[in-house]
């Protein structure tokens, strides 16, 4: 299986398998911060698309944080685990004190990647949700749920890796799924990078401040 250089090759190569959405002027790509920006500005040049960010924060269940009892998205979209809020018989007290701290958070970013720039529309768009890659999948079906939410034609997910059976299980959520390689077994998706260097908030900004300068307004 394919390891990529970095995500620069990994957002050509993506854009190549998305070649079927260039120059189409109902196409918005969005990038999961932060790892997915670089990728996603490799996608928008190639099918000459607007490029935006789109937040996704999830709502850890209080002391077990690493499971999800909902998640808020850009454009304050709130997306609830109703069978783990259920089982675990959770507060709604409990749920709105999560998700103020996260509101919080979520505000600081799109303020550090976005500034004062308003968020490309998304009403009737063919929307191209772009990550670096994909493990279990969790955060990528919460931002297709929570773009649902803005009323778009269609929901592209496009990562350049993810297991077989991760990519399979977004079927289900998205219409259409993307993936150049689906190595098993996966191992995480640091594994199918040579140089897998964290992307710095300052990066996402400079990518963003050259998409809006360079690639079509939505």
């Amino acid at each position: 299986m394919k390891v990529f250089e970095n995500r620069l090759q990994a957002g050509q190569e993506l854009a190549e398998a998305l070649e079927e959405y260039a120059g189409r002027g109902d196409v918005v790509v969005l990038g999961l911060p932060r790892g997915g920006v670089p990728v996603a500005m490799e996608v928008a040049r190639k099918l000459r698309a607007p490029l935006d960010v789109f937040l996704v924060r999830k709502l850890g269940v209080p002391g077990h944080e690493e499971l999800a009892m909902g998640a808020i998205a850009s454009g304050g979209v709130f997306v609830r685990n109703e069978g783990i809020i259920s089982r675990l018989s959770i507060s709604e007290d409990a749920i709105e004190r999560v998700a103020q701290e996260e509101k919080k958070e979520l505000k600081r970013r799109e303020r550090a990647y976005r500034g004062d720039t308003s968020p490309v529309q998304l009403a009737g768009k063919t929307v191209i949700l772009v990550d670096d890659g994909l493990a279990t999948g969790a955060s990528m079906r919460a931002a297709v749920q929570a773009v649902r939410h803005h009323d778009p034609a269609q929901v592209v997910v496009a990562v350049p890796t993810a297991p077989p059976d991760t990519k399979g299980a977004l079927k289900t959520d998205a219409d259409d799924v993307v993936c150049v390689e689906t190595p098993r077994p996966f191992g995480g998706v640091g594994r199918w990078y040579r140089d897998f260097a964290q992307t710095k908030d300052e990066e996402v900004r400079e990518l963003l401040e050259k998409a809006y300068a360079e690639l079509p307004a939505a």
